[in-house]
């Protein structure tokens, strides 16, 4: 048999590293294409010239753009046979991805636990993105519940110990990196980092209607080939699933109206895919200010965020329940960190 039918829950190993296929050299395409698919408008990533107004050589690629190209070549090894990717943690940004660098990624097996029904399990992986001077430009944990194949006994249950956030001290700012200089008129708003409290919440206003080919273009470019977002008959309502990756560089775009300057993410403290996203869904999103830090970095702060994406028919800023269960209106719930002018 010279296909690939993708791993299923029972082919996995604590501690087993995986290097995935196919390293992928980024150009201004990737950049173009992401652009059109999302309203993405962040001044950093599209124009040299404010790039380096802020000491940047260039304006890297959008940090999403790495996230999604690194996460798209894990796909076949750890998520093809996927029933839901479940959650994220101690992501971290480490290097700036600029156009013509190549991007491979590898993962390791951290964590196993089969479901109580014995038909699927969890599976947790620490990913790493390497580019072509095997330097981590990205690395995170994710978890993702796998179908099994065939009958065996459960493995040993293994669950990694995840910190909640990653600390401020832990960020890395790119090295040149500074706002004191910073543009304000080009950037497209005036809010800095001290206009930011602790507990503001902003809504985004704007909405997005997802569309099938819009979606199914997007997870292509990334290469990611998990059937869930492409065979409808692969699950059991006959819907193509959104994938996740899709929700978030949404939602992320639509915070520009409130966040414009939120320029950089850095961090990814957690993430949890609430509930499924279709074709035909309207996107919203708000966002919650959680914890603000200072950098060693010139006219550089640091700002946690709570992204929460929504669909049509939520409440004004939805999230949970009494039951402490989230609210079906919410796709997303993302906490992350992001570099700001003070």
């Amino acid at each position: 048999m010279k296909t690939n039918p993708g791993r299923f829950f029972e082919d996995y190993r604590i501690g087993e590293v995986i290097r995935h296929a196919v390293p992928r050299t980024l150009s201004g395409g990737e950049r173009a294409l992401y652009h059109a698919l999302y309203p993405a408008r962040h001044a950093l990533y599209s124009s040299n010239e404010f790039a380096r107004s802020c000491g940047l050589a260039a304006a890297p690629m959008d940090d999403l753009i790495a996230f999604h190209t690194v996460f798209g070549k894990t796909v076949p090894d750890i998520s093809l046979n996927a029933i839901a990717n479940l959650g994220y943690a101690e992501g971290r940004w480490l290097a700036p991805v600029l156009p013509g660098d190549t991007i491979r990624s590898e993962s390791t097996v951290i964590g196993l636990k089969e479901n109580s029904n014995g038909k699927s399990g969890v599976v947790y992986v620490r990913t790493r993105g390497l580019n072509q001077r095997n330097e981590t430009v990205l690395e995170y944990v994710r978890w993702v519940m796998v179908r099994k194949n065939r009958e065996t006994p459960a493995p040993e249950t293994v669950v990694p110990e995840l910190a909640k956030a990653v600390a401020a001290k832990d960020l890395v700012v790119p090295a040149g990196l500074r706002f004191d200089s910073y543009d304000f008129t080009l950037a497209g708003e005036a809010h800095r980092w001290g206009d930011y409290a602790v507990g503001e919440k902003i809504d985004h206003v704007d909405g997005v209607t997802i569309e099938e080919a819009e979606h199914m273009l997007a997870t292509r470019l990334w290469q990611n080939t998990a059937k869930v977002h492409f065979d409808a008959t692969f699950r059991d309502d006959g819907k193509r699933l959104i994938y996740g990756g899709h929700v978030i560089s949404m939602a992320r775009a639509l915070s520009f109206n409130g966040l414009a300057n939120a320029q950089m993410i850095v961090a990814l403290n957690a993430g949890a895919h609430a509930n499924p996203c279709f074709s035909g869904d309207t996107v919203k999103a708000w966002s919650e200010v959680l914890e603000k830090a200072p950098t060693d970095a010139h006219g550089v702060g640091a700002i946690r965020l709570r992204l929460v994406a929504t669909k049509q028919g939520a409440a004004q800023f939805a999230l949970k329940g009494e039951d402490g269960k989230y609210a079906p209106e919410v796709l997303l719930d993302l906490d992350y960190w992001a570099l700001m002018p003070v």
